[in-house]
């Protein structure tokens, strides 16, 4: 601690959900793809594996870029990558978020107060309401800039694409920032609305519905200067995010649009098994559009020891207002199987 600097000592770190490499381990505790990446993907990683690794990647990122400009039918220019879609929200709360307060839900993600930390931004929080969700009026005509997850994380519930709008409207001189983290599996991408709206911009990664966590793609959909203020920001930190096998495994997957839509289908099929299975028990749950679930359990805590005794992995978050709920990620029919036989014993039931 003799050389840390100032701030070094104020910050409260972002933790992570666990990462135990145990044998038999069902993990549903960080909303990872319970499928492997596309076959295509692999193929086009395999063919990378060469002398071209001995150089620098595109700084750029053009294929996979225009990959994912193809997917949602814009340009180019209105997409920017980065090293994860944490990567990306950083240089977001660098760019634009300086200069003026910051709003965002008070049960979100909670990466968001670490970097108002990191990059001393004055930051409030607005409460959701008793049914854990965002009011729309709540973020109407504010004195500052907005995030939020939608849907939003750990809750999983979803914001209908009018009330963003809504926010847009009301809010021209603030940038709207919408982290779409978990899109896919329910929700309405705001993407179409990027034309119409200069103070939008969305986060999106491919780490949920694409299956690829461990390559650390994230990007973000604006206007051209919203991406070029990003540019910016990235081109003063790394020039390099994304090495060569990120962005031709992140162009694969883009384009592999059966078996993004096959996966993301299995998963929401099985989220929806899973939450009859809890409710024929008893247990409350919130409406989920994202790949987890929000389950409120007798002694919460109690459970996920109990849970991770037997080698499932949930997450806990002990903090007010989400220590009686469970967040669950959605894995293989399979898995969710074993989950709800092994809440059946520690239930007694």
């Amino acid at each position: 601690m003799k050389y840390w600097s100032k701030i070094t000592k104020t910050l409260t770190p972002y933790v992570p959900g666990e990462q135990l490499n145990e044998p038999g381990i069902i993990k549903l505790n960080t909303n990872e793809n319970p499928f492997p990446p596309s076959p295509k993907v692999i193929e086009k990683i395999k063919k990378c594996l060469g002398s071209e690794l001995k150089k620098y990647p595109d700084p750029e990122s053009t294929e996979l870029r225009n990959s994912i400009a193809d997917f949602y039918e814009i340009e180019k220019d209105n997409v920017f990558v980065g090293n994860g879609s944490d990567e990306v929200l950083a240089h977001v709360f660098m760019a634009f978020f300086k200069d003026k307060k910051l709003y965002f839900p008070d049960i979100t993600y909670s990466f968001y107060p670490v970097y108002c930390g990191l990059y001393e931004i004055n930051y409030q929080t607005i409460s959701l309401n008793k049914k854990f969700e965002m009011e729309t009026k709540e973020y109407l005509n504010l004195d500052g800039n907005i995030i939020f997850p939608n849907p939003n994380a750990p809750t999983g519930i979803g914001m209908e694409l009018d009330a963003i709008e809504k926010i847009l409207k009301n809010n021209p001189g603030n940038l709207v920032v919408v982290d779409e983290a978990y899109i896919d599996f329910g929700g309405k991408s705001a993407v179409e609305l990027i034309d119409n709206y200069k103070n939008l911009l969305i986060v999106q990664t491919f780490s949920k519905s694409r299956s690829l966590a461990g390559m650390r793609i994230g990007f973000a959909i604006g206007d051209e200067k919203l991406i070029e203020g990003l540019i910016r920001v990235k081109d003063s930190f790394n020039s390099y995010p994304l090495d060569r096998l990120a962005q031709a495994a992140g162009k694969a997957a883009m384009e592999d649009r059966d078996y993004f839509e096959y996966t993301r289908d299995e998963i929401i099929k099985n989220r929806e098994w899973t939450i009859s299975e809890l409710r024929m028990r008893g247990m409350e749950l919130l409406p989920s559009k994202a790949n987890f679930i929000f389950v409120r359990v007798k002694d919460a805590e109690n459970m996920y020891r109990e849970l991770k005794a037997r080698k499932i992995l949930v997450r806990y978050f002990k903090k007010p207002l989400m220590d009686s709920y469970l967040r669950i990620s959605i894995g293989t029919k399979e898995e969710m199987g074993k989950l709800i036989k092994n809440i059946d014993q520690i239930m007694g039931v």
